[in-house]
């Protein structure tokens, strides 16, 4: 990130000066630099003298969050983040550590049990530090402020995130994994950063109290974002442009995908690149064939690989390697929701039934072991868990993976003389008798003689090597992969997260109604209707039109909690964004009406009124010391771009001007990100397309459950139009529609036919009555 780096500059210039000879974070504090821990490898170091214990020892035994619960029988004097221990350190004038992380973070499992279960670490953190415990998926907000501090300092970050506080909660200090001994390539071990910050503290604590001040004042001013006074719009086929090459100068020919080993889905390209594609399929066609390229390439590669589970379906968080093959294995509800729309879209545009398999099988696999009765959605399934009842420790990936002898054993039955189930299995998947993952991704010999499934041909040339034909082998290895499935029911399930969180389901709501939409499934939108009604039953406040983050499991029901979490940006813009993807498939007006209460709400707690743009936080809480402005795609689009798309798609569906002057003026704030590194920002040149075209307003009339307005709604439904915008008028679910678009009650059906009428603007071509005059207006193919 381009601003991070200016940001680093300044800090290390701030850093690097003494203040009556101490320096805060350069090598004189410890006598080592600061620390950062890179999650590529899978050591399992083992700790010192640890205490668990089924006794609820401390303050986080009466939070809801599974991860704070995990926490609740440490030696460590947890406090969960509020005024409580911010009034304890102020009171007896000591250091905060903060530490960040998440139910299925592999790293977080490593450092509770060599650190936090350690009872000489224990102590020390009690006697000269008030510990606080943040679940970042609980509260985005606290971990957005110190995680910019640490890619600032450090100059990258990750989980677990561990950060020391001034009383005032300003930042002192700050890492990700610390070791608990001095062991690994000269990097302090976690007691030494204690000993050595809690003796600093005590003899240079006005110092570094100035110090933190100055950083905390270097933060504010080098995450600012604003809109230039007389700023132009950024030129649409500039900044396609550019993110296009970007994109193209980083793909990887041969596996896929845009960057090096570590991968990871990075779904937002494949949003850009479909857009690309079908905005200049007819003008620029080797760019745009290009892209559909890029795009369809890389899927395919990582429904063959092991980062897909092959066997229980679903998408792991991302591959350790080059080739998508050896996978960090947990499994997070935010991937599977924006996957399942990349692979909806993919089979949109293509019609390739490999796509429309990989649809059904990520949502086979959430609905069945992500989903609460209820309605909502799980937020992640733990990359650890353990290889047999029996193990004394978990290990990652143990609930996946398959020794040759297993799939001996399992797959033993013949599908003609001298040819087993195993066979045609091991060769399919790439199964060796001594495990097929290569030792750089294993140095601690986690995964020895393990295999991980990966396709390495396809059906047919699998059929060719055994002399079958490719539809026996397809049953084949479904069979397979039934027996498998049964078998795996039998070990020790890895942990689940039943924290529900409002942005992902609202991922979900989107992936399941775009999956709906390209394959005709009711099955797919039935389920988006009913996590929208959950939604809106167990997480929004009517009276005040607010949205909580999170949800929770508590004795057989939903609870929010005694102090509900009110909701970020990032879950407005999602949930927004998924109500509007499900009233394109299911034509119901009443999630147009509950995206417009949760647009005007969050306009009203996160837009900026003199610089633009939403922040990431409201701003109410005292506690959070940076009130930050979202600029980059991530594993999760920035909110910022989604809420361009948003505010487009209300403006045209609403006839509401300001909504779409909003859209421009955060496309303003950014002008600089997306006309120099687009590619931080992918899922925001998509909002910029959509504005510049302007969105089509497709508007069917006719009678309800009419076959002839079946076939029209079929009709749009199975194209990849990404720039419509769908309103049925069929009497049943239109009248507020009709009262926000008055254009629409002029509009009738023609000759007794269902009509299609293709607007943009709000003025309309000729009606149409037939599918196939309708494809003709849209410029498709039949």
């Amino acid at each position: 990130m381009q601003r991070l780096k200016h940001l680093r500059w300044l800090l290390s210039h701030v850093i690097s000066r003494r203040v009556n000879g101490v320096k805060c974070f350069g090598s004189s504090l410890f006598g080592v630099k600061q620390h950062q821990f890179f999650l590529s490898s899978r050591a399992m170091a083992s700790g010192g003298v640890t205490s668990k214990s089924n006794e609820k020892r401390n303050r986080l035994s009466k939070e809801l969050s599974p991860y704070l619960l995990q926490h609740a029988s440490n030696p460590v004097d947890w406090y969960p983040w509020g005024q409580e221990a911010f009034d304890k350190a102020k009171l007896e004038n000591k250091l905060i550590f903060l530490s960040v992380g998440y139910s299925t973070c592999h790293w977080c499992h490593v450092m509770e049990r060599e650190s936090f279960e350690n009872e000489e670490i224990g102590r020390i953190l009690n006697e000269n530090f008030v510990s606080i415990k943040v679940d970042r998926e609980e509260r985005p907000d606290v971990d957005r402020v110190y995680m910019t501090f640490i890619q600032a300092t450090v100059g990258g970050g990750g989980w677990p995130m561990s950060v020391w506080l001034t009383p005032e909660l300003k930042p002192l200090f700050g890492g990700t994994y610390f070791p608990p001994d001095d062991r690994y390539y000269g990097r302090p071990g976690f007691k030494t950063v204690l000993t050595s910050l809690a003796e600093q503290w005590k003899t240079k604590g006005p110092v570094l109290k100035e110090q933190s001040s100055v950083i905390l004042r270097t933060l504010q001013e080098g995450t600012s974002a604003s809109e230039a006074p007389g700023q132009s719009l950024p030129d649409v086929k500039d900044c396609t442009e550019k993110l296009y090459y970007q994109l193209e100068r980083s793909f990887d020919q041969e596996d896929g995908g845009f960057s090096k080993e570590p991968k990871f889905p990075q779904p937002v390209n494949f949003n850009f690149l479909f857009r690309l594609y079908a905005k200049y399929k007819d003008s620029f066609s080797d760019m745009a064939n290009s892209s559909l390229e890029m795009a369809t390439f890389t899927l395919n590669k990582m429904a063959k690989g092991g980062i897909f589970d092959h066997i229980s379906k679903g998408f792991h968080r991302y591959s350790t390697d080059a080739v998508w093959h050896v996978p960090h294995f947990e499994k997070m509800l935010y991937d599977q929701g924006q996957l399942l729309f990349s692979y909806a879209e993919a089979y949109q545009i293509t019609k390739q039934d490999e796509f429309a398999e990989v649809v059904r099988d990520i949502a086979e696999y959430t609905m069945r072991d992500l989903l609460n009765p209820c309605g909502g959605f799980y937020s992640a399934e733990d990359a650890d868990s353990l290889p047999t009842a029996e193990s004394p420790e978990k290990k990652e990936g143990a609930f996946c993976v398959w020794t040759y002898q297993q799939i001996q054993d399992i797959l033993q039955e013949k599908v003609k003389d001298n040819l087993s189930l195993a066979q045609i299995f091991c060769y399919h998947f790439n199964i060796k008798e001594k495990g097929n993952v290569n030792p750089m991704q294993d140095p601690h010999d986690e995964l020895l003689n393990q295999n991980v499934l990966i396709v390495k041909d396809s059906v047919e040339e699998t059929a060719q090597k055994f002399s079958l034909n490719p539809v026996e082998v397809k049953d084949v290895l479904e069979k397979c992969r039934t027996l498998l499935y049964k078998e795996r029911q039998n070990r020790p399930r890895p942990h689940l997260d039943d924290k529900i969180v409002a942005a992902w389901n609202g991922l979900m709501i989107s992936g399941l109604s775009k999956a709906g939409q390209a394959l005709g499934e009711s099955l797919f939108v039935d389920q988006a209707v009913k996590t929208a009604s959950f939604l809106q039953s167990h997480m929004y406040d009517k009276t005040s039109s607010t949205l909580y983050r999170t949800s929770y499991v508590e004795k057989d029901s939903i609870s929010t909690g005694s102090s509900p979490i009110e909701g970020f940006v990032d879950d407005y813009a999602y949930v927004i964004r998924g109500l509007l993807d499900l009233y394109e498939v299911c034509q119901d007006e009443q999630w147009v009406q509950w995206a417009e209460e949760l647009q005007e709400r969050q306009n009203a707690l996160f837009w900026d009124s003199e610089g633009g743009a939403y922040f990431s936080n409201s701003g109410r809480d005292a506690s959070i010391v940076l009130r930050l402005k979202d600029d980059q795609d991530g594993a999760e689009p920035c909110p910022n771009s989604v809420s361009v798309s948003n505010l487009v798609r209300l403006g045209a569906l609403l006839n509401n001007q300001d909504y779409t002057e909003k859209a421009v003026t955060i496309l303003k704030v950014f002008y600089e990100r997306l006309t120099k590194i687009p590619i931080a920002i992918p899922e925001m040149v998509c909002g910029l397309i959509l504005l510049q075209d302007t969105p089509k307003q497709i508007v069917l009339v006719g009678d309800p459950n009419s076959d002839d307005l079946t076939a029209l709604k079929n009709c749009v439904a199975k194209h990849y139009l990404p720039n419509k915008i769908t309103i049925t008028c069929d009497g049943t679910s239109d009248k507020f529609m009709k009262a926000k678009l008055e254009f629409l009650n002029s509009l009738t059906k023609k000759d007794g036919k269902a009509t299609a009428y293709v607007c943009e603007n709000y003025t309309c071509d000729l009606p149409v009555t037939s599918v196939a005059d309708l494809e003709r207006v849209l410029k498709v193919n039949p």
